[in-house]
């Protein structure tokens, strides 16, 4: 079995950004026509599906039990940490490690020096990419370096939340991979895959970062995005060939860019994700987020790490490559709640109790009131 060599991140310190994914092609149009359009106009579609099968099945919540092992099923309000708490020994090796926190009343800096030797004590140090327990979206994602950012932090996040301290995966390439496992199938299937590119500007020794965001065809439509997110930065004059990231979560909201990468689906990866929801009782639908080596040992199966795995809300995220048709996009979406409603009425004839929708409301409440107090994201 090959499994996460954190070595890696030692010998190698300094990949350069998106190493080991195919090459990002930004000839053409920068984005498609709807890829910023709001959530609430661009799900309306699903509404109204949801009506309809709601009527069909006798029940507005299946979608609710699809995933049993997992609060909601993972609708809104679950934990990161539960749901990967689910892996079973042998599914834990590819999950990046990772050890929790909640923020309490002492100050920050004590605060941060018990988080560390936490860290330690599980053979973990910087860098780590600290993210709440609850959220979506890369809400309150940072890639943390040093004590004085942790520090920074936790000053930051909501009392009485909890959050993940992640290693940093030893690799930079990213993808989305949407599985789905009827219950009581031995194999599973790649409904979906997308290639996370972090979107980067390269200096002339000239133009400032304000002036390189404002000059990129990508980057100068989502520019609220960019400079919010390098206020301090934006007067900065990068040097000739000089690369600047701009994004560092792997979140389309958050200025990350996506593509299709249907193509590099291979059995071999689907039987390697087999292997792993073997060991994940109670899994059978949602997109699990991961870091790779490059794109062959992907397509092997081989040499990647389990960042998040999500439920029930996640998104078949190639619908945001720029190439997607806005027909593609909706019939990718109504496809995916189809095939939700489908496994929740299975998993409700195995005996499954079906929560209210009054309960997905409170959850989502109680997520909606700690997301607004979050750290800005990187």
């Amino acid at each position: 079995m090959h499994r996460l060599k954190l070595v890696d991140e030692k010998t190698n310190p300094a990949l350069p950004v998106n190493h080991g994914m195919p090459p990002l092609n930004m000839k053409g149009k920068a984005v498609s026509a709807f890829e910023f359009w709001p959530g609430w106009i661009f799900y309306a579609p699903v509404a109204v599906q949801w009506i309809w099968h709601g009527i069909k099945y006798r029940s507005a919540s299946l979608p609710l039990i699809a995933n049993p092992g997992i609060e909601l099923s993972g609708m809104v309000g679950e934990s990161k940490d539960a749901i990967l708490s689910l892996a079973g020994e042998q599914a834990k090796p590819w999950i990046l490690p990772y050890v929790m926190w909640e923020k309490n009343t002492t100050s920050p800096e004590s605060q941060a020096h018990l988080a560390l030797a936490a860290l330690h004590n599980a053979g973990l140090g910087f860098p780590v990419v600290a993210k709440p327990d609850l959220g979506c979206r890369g809400a309150g994602v940072r890639l943390v370096e040093n004590k004085a950012e942790l520090e920074d932090y936790l000053r930051l996040f909501p009392g009485g939340a909890r959050l993940m301290l992640q290693q940093k995966a030893p690799y930079n390439a990213e993808a989305g991979v949407f599985y789905v496992r009827y219950p009581g199938e031995e194999r599973g299937r790649i409904f979906s895959l997308t290639l996370k590119y972090n979107p980067f500007v390269i200096g002339d020794g000239q133009r400032s970062l304000a002036e390189l965001i404002d000059d990129d065809p990508r980057a100068s439509k989502v520019r609220h995005l960019y400079r919010d997110r390098h206020e301090d930065k934006l007067d900065l004059v990068l040097a000739e060939g000089e690369t600047f990231r701009l994004a560092f979560a792997g979140s389309h909201s958050r200025g990350a860019i996506f593509r299709n990468g249907s193509e590099y689906i291979t059995d071999a990866l689907v039987a390697r994700l087999d292997e792993i929801f073997d060991d994940f009782p109670g899994y059978h639908y949602g997109r699990i987020d991961l870091k790779f080596r490059d794109i062959n040992s992907l397509m092997r199966g081989d040499d990647f790490a389990l960042i998040e795995v999500n439920g029930a809300s996640s998104e078949a995220a190639h619908i945001w490559d720029r190439g997607a048709s806005l027909k593609d996009a909706f019939s990718t979406l109504l496809e995916q709640y189809r095939i939700l409603f489908e496994i929740g009425d299975l998993q409700r004839k195995s005996g499954h109790k079906v929560p209210t929708l009054m309960e997905l409301y409170k959850a989502w409440q109680r997520e909606k009131a700690l997301v607004r107090h979050y750290p800005s994201t990187d």
